[in-house]
């Protein structure tokens, strides 16, 4: 029930109350105001009232005028600025799509360019040798306002802007920020919304980190993430901030653009998306400061001594603010100011000023007010709610309206309108062409525009290419351990793993360098011996004695801890290692993440985050453990990978192995090392590991370099008579071994012979065949190259056969490279619980079914009759009956 809706039993008392806080206001002020009220709060809930809490404050700005700081800026020169990139942004989409279809958005970034005006000439540093800089995750719809700045510095050609989203013949720029593309420009890639949020929080934690471990000074440095108040609904945006706000990120700062308008139409049409912001980040231990009314507002708001303004704010829902700004002024005079006393107010204003009256999110003073106090505020994450127009100076082309997002195309009296309103010198003749606008050499603007970078450290907050040190790995010898048979010891691909990330971490020269990364399944992957070893890393260190800290491998929290322990959250450990992969780039230092993950929980949930990874040119190792569709027994359906392999084949800089075998991973994580951190190469590899024990045995002499490519013979079959048939025998990961079973089969129950190859990169493999057949398309008159698999197969005879752990289309990849008769095992269809055995049965993966597979080849080829086939279905017990194993 509202307190302030039920009857006043004593009216005199209430009145004693309130003029005692007129009183405190108007002798103290605001800020005790609020401390004794937080006070009495307090006491009447420890005294046991029922005090529910507000997150909310009145619709207006935080930062009231009096405490406002000086704007320290030249505002003419900044404005002026501002209109020529609001004019060159809108230029290049308009320009890009009248010979076109490419698209491009205005909107956006017309309801945002005074947001990021403020923060290029006022807030974001450059880094440079001395120190290092801000990190800008910048809203992706917004590029073509980022690229019109860059374009009046110099930094972008007008052949490059002319060329917006035309990149195919090198001309052109790209739509959105993709560091793939243009990897000396943009910092982070954004468009795909929801992930920058996310990513900046982890940067920011990430950045804590480095510096708690001394590996480097982040001292003072920033992360801002940009982002729309309709981007907010997307899960990733807010589903760390309550991390945020618990780990108190006060180098974090959110900047919501709040146009109030997403796609289609309204965010909240019927509500009020500032005021649900708010009370949800509030909520979740962050600053909120709100910047919703501009500088035209404070002598109105002045002038509103009982409150009648502020409560026609507060009332007004966000599809009626959206309408007013659809309009004129006229009709915000008559809709908006409704009541006699609110008309009042505004008696003395023309309808040009009402309309006049702006939003704090084009109000530089307001904004750089926000900026400042986001800044210098310690002890929480800062999120800033700017309030603006989506399609700002768009007129009747779009300003305010729901087909804002989609305009890119503006008719020549829209473009003279625009022109008019901004000032800008484009004659009529001019109009139709929408030439881009320079300033020219000396002029002050340009050398203003210049100054204020210069003071930052740089013409942007700019992205590094490369670490400027690269780190010397230790030689594939030093990893000798893993190279050698167990012997009888068994182990799993995950022991071998966190073995070897054991000693890359007491490495002298990479150790500290070493980034492990796990959900909440350090101990299902073997990791709690790293607990103690490396500590597990937390900003305040352990404020408690872990339950079992009377054991070897007690769960060890320290501010100088090596591991990331992230909880039940796969996008987030997911961002702390985007944070971690991308450290070359931001803080110039080179750091070897591994993340640990159910292998079903890694591409699946978040390939959105690896895709961008991608673009982001990460450099660092995800592991997906427990992997393949029959390893983890027991777990069933939605825990059964049997495709992330084929999820990661799509991303072109993603190197994938589905490794067997301990030697395996050596080789792959040394070459991975020698790639990223020495050689510096743009790429990161994915690695599938096994909870399975068995007998590892030793690397096959020389076996290492073709491990690499993909395919390597692990046991050439019996050399007897020539004309005995023979089978090439493929697989990969966990069904390799049902493979190597299965030629022990053929050779002992049907005399056939079979060459073992292991396959721990059928995706590898698959490029490697597709770069060579470009190779012999485009050079006819050139010899024939030959692809690793046809150079592997090519001296071998008989069909060749493939299985692994995953769904056919993984193997599939290399049929066109065969040349022979070729059939592929695999485990399409939905998973389910029961042992490994039953498992690789049921797919029909196991080494009967693969020794059935072999036989039927071979029948097909004439080498065997096909009553040997029907033979061996009934000696193994196959129901050639049963249902196919996808079957639905």
């Amino acid at each position: 029930m509202d307190p302030l809706a039920s009857p006043d039993l004593d009216p005199q008392e209430t009145r004693e109350w309130l003029d005692a806080l007129e009183g405190v206001l108007e002798r103290e002020g605001t800020e005790r105001a609020h401390f004794l009220i937080e006070h009495l709060i307090d006491r009447a809930r420890r005294a046991g009232a029922y005090v529910p809490f507000s997150a909310n404050t009145a619709y207006i700005n935080t930062i009231p005028v009096e405490k406002q700081p000086r704007f320290p800026g030249d505002f003419a020169l900044e404005q002026r600025i501002r209109h020529y990139i609001r004019w060159n942004a809108m230029a290049m989409v308009v320009r890009a799509n009248k010979h076109t279809n490419v698209g491009g958005h205005i909107a956006s970034f017309a309801s945002a360019a005074t947001l990021y005006d403020v923060g290029y000439n006022h807030f974001w540093r450059s880094w440079s040798e001395e120190r290092g800089g801000d990190l800008v995750f910048l809203q992706g719809h917004s590029s073509p306002g980022i690229y019109a700045r860059a374009f009046l510095l110099g930094l972008l050609s007008e052949e490059q802007l002319t060329n917006f989203r035309q990149e195919v013949e090198g001309k052109g720029i790209s739509s959105y920020p993709h560091p793939w593309l243009m990897p000396e420009f943009w910092q982070f890639p954004t468009v795909s919304m929801g992930l920058g949020p996310l990513m900046a929080i982890y940067q920011a934690r990430f950045m804590k980190y480095l510096h708690d471990r001394g590996v480097v000074d982040t001292e003072g440095r920033k992360v801002w993430a940009f982002t729309g108040d309709g981007e907010m609904d997307e899960p990733e945006a807010m589903g760390a901030i309550g991390l945020a706000g618990r780990e108190k990120l006060d180098n974090l700062i959110f900047v919501v653009n709040c146009n109030l308008q997403r796609l289609d139409g309204p965010v909240r049409g019927n509500g009020k998306i500032i005021q649900e912001l708010e009370s949800t980040f509030r909520g979740a231990g962050w600053n909120v400061i709100k910047v919703i009314w501009g500088r035209h507002w404070d002598p109105l708001l002045a002038r509103d001594k009982n409150g009648a303004l502020r409560r026609r704010m507060m009332e007004v829902v966000d599809g009626e603010y959206q309408l007013y700004k659809s309009r004129s002024g006229a009709y915000v005079r008559e809709h908006f100011f409704n009541t006699p006393e609110l008309k009042d107010l505004v008696s003395e204003l023309s309808d040009d000023d009402v309309w006049r009256l702006n939003r704090g999110g084009h109000d530089p003073f307001k904004v750089y007010a926000a900026y400042e106090a986001a800044v210098k505020h310690e002890g929480q994450p800062t999120i800033i709610l700017a309030k603006t127009i989506k399609g700002y100076g768009m007129g009747e082309a779009g300003e305010a309206m729901n087909i804002a997002h989609q305009q890119k195309k503006i008719a020549v009296d829209a473009i003279r309108r625009f022109r008019d309103r901004f000032d800008l010198p484009v004659p009529d003749d001019e109009l139709e062409e929408v030439p881009f606008l320079r300033f020219e050499e000396g002029s002050k603007e340009l050398e203003y525009m210049k100054a204020r970078r210069a003071e930052l450290g740089g013409d942007r907050p700019r992205r590094r290419r490369r670490a400027p040190e690269s780190l010397e790995v230790p030689p594939l010898a030093t990893f000798d351990r893993l190279l050698k048979s167990t012997e009888d010891r068994e182990i799993s691909t995950t022991m071998a793993l966190v073995q070897l990330m054991s000693m890359l971490a007491r490495d002298k020269k990479i150790g500290a360098r070493v980034v492990p990364i796990v959900p909440d399944e350090g101990r299902t992957f073997g990791m709690e011996g790293m607990y103690r070893q490396l500590g597990i890393w937390s900003h305040v260190g352990q404020l408690y004695t872990p339950e079992d800290s009377e054991q070897l491998a007690f769960y060890r929290e320290d501010k100088k801890g090596q591991v990331l322990q992230e909880g039940i959250t796969e996008a987030g450990g997911m961002a702390d290692w985007m944070a971690a992969a991308s450290a070359y780039s931001t803080h110039g230092r080179s750091m070897i993440p591994f993340y640990l993950f159910y292998s079903m929980f890694g591409f699946q949930r978040v390939g959105d985050f690896a895709w961008a990874a991608g673009d982001m040119r990460c450099r660092g190792f995800l592991v997906g453990g427990t992997s393949g569709r029959t390893t983890l027994n027991g777990e069933g359906l939605q825990h059964e990978d049997g495709h992330s392999h084929v999820f990661s084949s799509v991303i072109p800089n993603c190197r994938s192995y589905d490794p067997t075998f301990s030697y395996e991973v050596a080789v792959i994580v040394q070459d991975g090392l020698r790639r990223m951190v020495q050689e510096q190469e743009d790429v990161y590899y994915y690695l599938t590991v096994l909870n399975e024990n068995y007998v590892h045995p030793a690397m096959p002499e020389g076996a290492a370099e073709d491990i690499i490519r993909g395919m390597y013979l692990f046991k050439r079959g019996a050399a007897g008579d020539k004309k005995a048939p023979r089978v090439q025998l493929l697989g990969s990961g966990s069904i390799f071994r049902e493979v190597i079973a299965a030629a022990d089969l053929l050779k002992s129950h049907w005399g056939v012979d079979a060459d073992l190859w292991a396959c721990p990169s059928f995706t590898e493999l698959a490029r490697d065949g597709m770069a060579v057949a470009r190779e012999n398309l485009l050079h006819p008159d050139a010899p024939a190259k030959k692809s690793h698999v046809e150079r592997c197969l090519g001296e071998t005879a008989g069909p060749v056969v493939a299985a692994t752990d995953y769904v056919r289309t993984f193997a599939e990849q290399i049929r066109p490279y065969v040349g022979r008769r070729y059939l592929v095992l695999g485990t399409d269809g939905f998973g389910r619980s029961d042992t490994r055995e039953r498992l690789r049965r049921f797919f029909e993966v196991d080494r009967h079914h693969v020794a059935v597979a072999a036989l039927k080849s071979l029948a097909d080829e004439g080498k065997l009759p096909a009553a040997k086939v029907s033979e061996a279905i009934r000696k193994y017990g196959i129901d050639p009956a049963k249902p196919a194993p996808w079957t639905v």
